[in-house]
């Protein structure tokens, strides 16, 4: 029998003394706690235990229980709740939790100690699998597998953090554990500060405590890691489509001002054929950085700036702190002290903290009327044009560092103190921003962007990184926080380019541009006085490797935008760690080759320090093109590659079909001509491709189009769907261009086509290289290639 936990310092769940079944699940009372279990679906068990009545309240699940057939069997020792794929054995003596197979092999099991109270704070123990391993987490810093460290999460303004820094921003409490050719994912849904251990300074159990408020955990089971990520964000929600300008690259530093400067940007952009699509303003647009207002001398007429901007295909994102500056003639402040909507004290003051402005008191996003009043506030940005919002200082960063915890939230009417409602305040702003601009904009998508965060944020914005630093430790740090952000629901997600603190060097900021062209989020971002930051602020040689790796990100255009359409319906990240796709392989856990990702499901990712010009890099299972030479690789192998400066390893999956887009200078460019890339090979592929007007909710009317992209390698033949649904897209030719293939001819829905053979490459040559030496530096390949009309009905191709 196991031993029941109950000492003077520590209680956990004892012998069950009584057990209820109900329509979804069961519950259960000990004498020092209950529980209760509720199946959401096959795949997701929710656990909750308390020791008094059961909050059930959650910003983060939107997800219900759907009807599912389950069954529950109960003897003397246990009660077992069995779905169609899954069993949870619930032990009664003590009370004890095991997810297992239906034949009864432990996916997931409760240590010892079970859930246990250490006075207010609630810890759940796991016990260690053999070889167990733990991904996920969101923004944490750290390699991709988490095992032997432990974790808190408690948003903080981590200005400058450094690879080890922790917490950060933004809290996702999510992981998923990966052994003996098994997965699952937890979800701990408490929002007070909480604590993961992944076996740090033990080998006995994982954990996840909180230090106040109820254990209420989902256990997911499925059979891969993608099929976990689906089953988290049913549960946490899934992203709207965002505007398709906004996937473009934008470009922000803290501040360009006055107009004259922006209005010379936008220019030089389009003089030097940089694609570009939005222009990010900073705190230096607002009168003395109060929120809602505008600089006049610097500004003096915003509605004709964005005008111009708007004629020049660029549309403007604008910072929104939540700080409201305590200055009574203020039209923001008055209006907020009128209606009631700041944080305040238990006395019933209204709480100040010092940031930008001077003293702020804050709005209470937790309560109804504050959103709404939060979203009248941006009725004045939306006239003049902006669709573009970015919530920052969310965290709630004030100087000082010590957000006082006994400050009152309102959570919808039931009252909270800053202990419960911190992590979910950079959250529920977002969520505030979303909805208001929404609203405000008229059936047109808002692009909003958040710092801070919690599960279930994906709903409402993209996350960035915060205030990363210029070096080459950091730029790939960001790519791995990324990395674990798709890991947890977030989609949308990037860091700043070049990095926000400090001057990067000429290598670094190339690299860190060509490695953020397959990042969901691409905007390049510097501090106040540091050096320009612009793609030809270091010189003729970066500005050519900036435009190539931009210019590349707009040719992708159609497969980016059909990977957030499915990050919309599944989960999916957009960015995605080897671990989704290779999970038992334990290579990609190697610090060697842990940065490595897949943009998609075609594109393999090799990033590397600035100052390289040599990486190892392996291949995953397979066969890999080189994005440039089309040299190919064999998979489960190392291999040493090149990586010049102006070469970042990317590689591409044979028999992977990448729909994509002469390069244009920007999204709003209406395009006839789609090209489509065949990469030969023996795998087979499918790929969905969607289109709609880029800009609108008109979507979720049914306003949009589909086309199953089908390749069938071993014969040679791909199947291009009919098109599906009301949206005709703009397209009249196709050009097909294949990889790795050597015929002659082709064979299109009955007619046959010669084959036309060139030297392809998707980059320009680099002006500085010597043409005789090194004629095309950027690497060019043999292809073959056949244009025919675009057409909606199905498209046969073989060769």
């Amino acid at each position: 029998m196991t031993p029941i936990l109950h000492s003077s310092t520590s209680q956990s769940l004892g012998a069950l003394a009584s057990i209820i079944r109900h329509a979804t699940g069961i519950s259960g009372t000990t004498p020092t706690g209950h529980f209760k279990v509720e199946v959401y679906n096959a795949s997701v068990f929710k656990i909750s235990i308390a020791k008094d009545a059961f909050e059930n309240f959650s910003y983060a699940v939107v997800g219900t229980p759907e009807p599912v057939t389950f069954k529950i069997e109960e003897t003397e020792l246990a009660a077992k709740v069995i779905t169609a794929t899954t069993q949870l054995v619930v032990t009664k003596n003590p009370v004890r939790f095991s997810l297992q197979t239906l034949d009864g092999t432990v996916i997931n099991e409760d240590d010892t100690f079970g859930t246990a109270w250490n006075g207010e704070q609630v810890t759940t123990y796991k016990k260690l699998q053999p070889g167990e391993r733990f991904v996920g987490l969101g923004e944490k810093t750290g390699g991709l597998d988490r095992k032997g460290n432990a974790y808190q999460n408690w948003n903080s303004d981590a200005y400058g953090y450094h690879s080890g820094t922790d917490p950060l921003y933004c809290s996702t409490p999510f992981y998923i554990g990966i052994h003996q050719q098994l997965v699952y994912g937890i979800f701990f849904d408490n929002t007070y500060k909480s604590f993961f251990n992944f076996g740090a300074s033990n080998n006995r159990f994982a954990s996840f405590s909180a230090d106040a408020g109820e254990m209420t955990y989902y256990l997911i089971h499925a059979d891969s890691v993608s099929e976990i990520i689906k089953q988290y964000t049913f549960l946490t929600g899934r992203m709207e489509l965002p505007p398709l300008w906004s996937i473009g690259y934008q470009q922000c530093r803290y501040s360009y001002y006055p107009d004259k400067e922006v209005i010379t940007l936008a220019k030089t952009f389009r003089d030097k054929d940089i694609p570009a699509d939005a222009i990010v303003f900073d705190i230096h647009y607002m009168d003395k950085y109060k929120i809602f207002t505008w600089d006049e001398k610097n500004f003096p007429d915003p509605k004709g700036l964005i005008d111009f901007l708007k004629q020049e295909g660029f549309h403007v994102v604008v910072m929104c702190d939540p700080g409201i500056k305590v200055e009574p003639g203020y039209k923001t402040y008055d209006d907020g002290i009128k209606e009631n909507v700041f944080i305040k004290y238990p006395d019933g003051e209204n709480y100040q903290g010092q940031v930008w402005p001077g003293w702020c008191h804050f709005p209470d996003f937790t309560k109804p009327e504050t959103r709404a009043w939060w979203a009248e506030q941006f009725k004045d940005y939306v006239a003049l044009g902006v669709d573009g919002f970015w919530n920052d200082m969310n965290e709630i960063a004030t100087w000082g560092h010590s957000l006082p915890e006994n400050l009152e939230f309102d959570f919808e009417g039931t009252k909270a103190t800053t202990r419960r409602g911190r992590n979910l305040y950079g959250f529920q702003m977002a969520r505030s921003t979303y909805e208001g601009t929404k609203k405000l904009l008229n059936g047109k998508r808002p692009f909003n962007l958040t710092r801070s965060g919690f599960s279930g944020v994906q709903r409402y914005a993209a996350v960035w990184t915060g205030d990363n630093v210029s070096y080459d430790e950091h730029m790939l740090l960001g790519v791995r926080l990324v990395n674990s952000m798709g890991l947890t629901g977030i989609a949308f997600a990037g860091y700043d380019a070049g990095g926000f603190v400090g001057d990067a060097s000429t290598k670094l900021f190339a690299r860190w541009i060509s490695i953020a062209a397959f990042a969901p989020f691409f905007r390049a971002h510097t501090m106040i006085n540091t050096r320009d930051s612009e793609p030809w602020s270091y010189g003729e040689e970066v500005e050519s490797i900036c435009r190539n790796y931009i210019k590349f990100r707009y040719q992708l255009m159609p497969y980016i935008y059909s990977l957030f359409y499915d990050a919309s319906k599944t989960g999916m990240p957009v960015q995605r760690s080897l671990a989704i796709n290779y999970t038992h392989d334990p290579l990609i856990y190697s610090g060697l080759y842990h940065n490595q990702y897949l943009f998609g499901p075609s594109i393999l990712v090799a990033p590397v320090e600035s100052n390289k010009e040599l990486l190892k890099v392996y291949f995953p299972e397979g066969t890999w093109y080189d994005l440039y030479t089309g040299q190919q690789w064999s998979g489960n192998q190392e291999a040493i590659i090149e990586s010049p400066i102006h070469k970042l390893p990317v590689f591409v999956k044979a028999g992977s079909v990448l729909p994509m887009l002469p390069a244009h200078a920007h999204a709003g460019i209406v395009a006839t001509e789609m090209h489509l890339h065949i990469y030969c090979g023996n795998e087979s592929s499918e790929f969905l491709l969607y289109c709609d007007d880029g800009e609108t909710f008109q979507y979720q009317q049914g306003e949009f189009s589909t086309r199953l992209i089908q390749h069938h390698g071993s014969q040679n033949l791909v199947v291009i769907g009919k098109t599906e649904g009301a949206f005709k897209p703009s397209y009249r030719k196709l050009k097909i261009v294949w990889h790795g293939s050597d015929a002659q001819q082709t064979t299109i829905n009955g007619k046959q086509f010669t084959l036309t053979e060139s030297q392809h490459s998707f980059f320009e040559p680099l002006e500085k290289y010597d043409p005789i030496n090194e004629p095309d530096s950027m690497g060019e390949e043999p292809v073959r290639w056949a244009e025919i009309e675009y057409i909606s009905d199905q498209i046969e191709i073989s060769w």
